[in-house]
């Protein structure tokens, strides 16, 4: 008895599963099966789903193939910058070099006496009415400048309308029917290390490279030697990127696509340190250009630079000083207001105007702050004794070499 009890017990369960697996047959007859079935209803899942098809899809900080992107709606307003540089023929020890002969075959000729040099670089496109951002020793000393753009099929003849070798930063000009493509510059003030960086240009004649890093640190300040005097960049953007000869002047970018930083230089005795000059330093020169068709910026007529600690106490032990601080001149501009002020090659600035000089950016600061014509009282040190000069604010010329 109770054995039939039992049986009966079970039999509402075998008939309410028997009826659930009917309803499950049903609805799975009427329906495709998937494992992406209900995607629609789950935004994680629908973001793995979008992820897999390959497409971007940002939320809450992640993202999917986003470089791609990134450099596909950038890549045309980056571009190639060809420049003839006239110098003196001498014989080369890449020319016997198999590598350097595969790439570049005859096009590089190295006769005796005074010669035509091509050199390379990048450049991003600024305005739409043909405005272009790249470095200055891309096109220093250069008797012919081109630029190739991708929506054009031949390269276009560009003027330098503005350069600074100090800032190594210039601007090109181009003359163009089409409406450019520029690229949207951003904050370089407004970035951390740790965020992402993609690098874009040409290195070493590899056109339209794109690469990806991090912003490695900012601030950094470094010293390049070059031929017309060495170039002091106090406020470098460094990043593992990889850039390479050739990606000067390129857009350093940001994971909006926005330009951050102008790619510069990359340091030969490590790996992942490259650098970029940050976007802020040229966007006013292009909105003025834009703006005014000129540039007009307050001139002192300057190169110096920072101390080292060593420097200043082997100077103090000279002198006998008790402390010293301020930065070094390391250049006059001939006929500049500093050169017409009797300022000179290894002066060293104490303080503008009652402010102290510690460091070298006190020193642009106060010069952006004044209008031409303006007077300076720079306070100086000229072989362990103290002096005082006037200079009478300038504006800065179009092109500084």
């Amino acid at each position: 008895m109770k054995e039939i009890f039992k049986k009966n017990r079970l039999v509402p369960y075998v008939l309410l599963a028997s009826f659930a697996l009917i309803i499950g047959l049903l609805a799975g007859s009427t329906m495709e099966i998937s494992p992406f079935s209900n995607a629609s209803e789950d935004p994680l899942i629908q973001e793995e789903t979008e992820a897999a098809k390959g497409n971007k899809v940002i939320n809450n900080n992640s993202f999917y193939n986003i470089f791609s992107d990134i450099a596909e709606e950038t890549d045309s307003g980056v571009v190639l910058v060809s420049s003839k540089i006239e110098v003196e023929g001498q014989s080369s020890p890449f020319f016997s070099d198999p590598f350097f002969e595969h790439f570049f075959g005859d096009r590089i000729q190295m006769p005796d006496g005074p010669r035509i040099q091509e050199g390379y670089g990048s450049g991003f496109i600024a305005t739409e009415n043909g405005y272009i951002v790249t470095n200055e020793h891309v096109i220093h000393n250069a008797v012919e400048v081109e630029v190739t753009i991708n929506d054009i099929e031949e390269p276009v003849p560009a003027e330098v309308v503005w350069s600074d070798y100090s800032l190594d930063l210039a601007v090109l000009s181009v003359d163009v029917e089409q409406k450019l493509r520029p690229l949207k510059m951003g904050d370089s003030n407004n970035i951390r290390p740790g965020d992402w960086a993609i690098a874009i240009g040409n290195p070493l004649g590899f056109e339209h490279t794109v690469t990806v890093g991090v912003i490695s640190a900012l601030e950094r300040p470094i010293t390049i030697p070059a031929e017309d005097g060495s170039r002091h960049y106090p406020n470098l953007i460094q990043t593992d990127a990889a850039i390479n000869s050739g990606n000067s002047g390129g857009p350093l970018l940001n994971i909006n696509g926005e330009i951050i930083g102008i790619n510069t230089a990359v340091s030969t005795q490590g790996q992942g340190i490259g650098f970029a000059i940050p976007v802020n330093e040229v966007k006013n020169i292009v909105r003025d250009l834009q703006e005014k068709g000129e540039i007009i910026q307050p001139w002192l007529g300057i190169w110096y630079y920072e101390m080292t600690k060593r420097a200043k106490e082997q100077y103090e032990n000279y002198y006998g000083l008790d402390e010293l601080h301020g930065v070094m001149i390391d250049r006059i501009y001939t006929d500049s207001p500093a050169y017409e002020a009797g300022l000179k090659r290894n002066d060293i600035i104490t303080r503008i105007n009652d402010q102290d000089i510690n460091e070298l950016d006190d020193v642009k600061k106060i010069i952006e702050k004044q209008d031409i014509g303006d007077t300076l009282k720079i306070e100086i040190i000229r072989d362990g004794r103290s002096r005082i000069v006037f200079a009478e604010i300038g504006k800065k010329p179009a092109q500084i070499k």
